[in-house]
């Protein structure tokens, strides 16, 4: 599922994950009729429209396939949200079944596949942050555990790094005012440590953030942890530049 965020602004996300997939032996589907997850009406308390949206993912990813995500929010959407919109509908098993396949991709290849180490080297410091909707999933910890074995790696720690960095989907646009204050709060806290990079597992987060930063006149690369991967793969020669 390469989310609505990878179709508009983080299409080499989208390309990135399909590489480190199919370097570990995973074959690939793309449904071409996928559409969004359905989190922003679910968000937004709207979740009439919001099931309407999911019956077509249920639909359009039925099988008995893992459904991998990379993104937190939208998989936390597939495997939380979803459920608990659908609690009260005769439809319910269905939406469980495919909230049973879906899997955030980190957490996928590191618990699903069993990946521990990653080969390659990627010599920067990175800033990483674990966004609200991973928390009180494996996904935080896979992605740090798996970064943190590829040769040069140096995660940073920073102040305050559990706080949200604001964004909140539907939070941002009815808030615009907190959610840049508390996005301001993060990058500071992120700056601090002089990172090379920016890293996280939702694409939200780094679209919200990226557009503080840049705002700002100031310079940090933004990446997903797929993207860590692809340039780690690409420098042992193990993926075509």
């Amino acid at each position: 599922m390469a989310t609505c965020l990878c179709d508009a602004f983080f299409d080499d996300v989208a390309v990135a994950t399909v590489q480190v997939l199919e370097y570990l032996g995973v074959e690939v589907r793309f449904p071409e009729n996928q559409t969004c997850c359905g989190q922003p009406a679910f968000n937004a308390g709207d979740w009439e429209s919001s099931r309407k949206v999911v019956r077509h993912v249920v639909d359009t990813f039925s099988g008995e396939e893992p459904v991998v995500i990379p993104s937190g929010s939208c998989a936390a959407m597939m495997f939380h949200g979803a459920l608990m919109e659908f609690e009260e509908q005769s439809d319910l098993p269905q939406v469980q079944q495919l909230a049973n396949r879906s899997w955030e991709l980190i957490d996928y290849i590191v618990n699903g596949l069993g990946i521990k180490e990653w080969p390659g080297s990627f010599p920067h410091r990175v800033a990483f942050h674990r966004s609200c909707h991973s928390r009180g999933t494996c996904s935080g910890p896979a992605a740090t555990n798996l970064m943190a074995s590829i040769d040069g790696i140096e995660l940073m720690p920073f102040g305050e790094k559990e706080q949200c960095c604001g964004f909140g989907g539907a939070f941002s646009v009815s808030f615009p005012n907190v959610s840049a204050k508390m996005g301001e709060l993060k990058i500071e806290n992120i700056l601090a440590t002089e990172p090379d990079y920016l890293v996280s597992a939702d694409m939200g987060c780094l679209l919200h953030l990226g557009g503080i930063v840049d705002k700002s006149g100031k310079k940090l690369p933004r990446y997903h942890v797929a993207q860590v991967l692809r340039d780690a793969l690409q420098s042992a020669n193990l993926l075509p530049a």
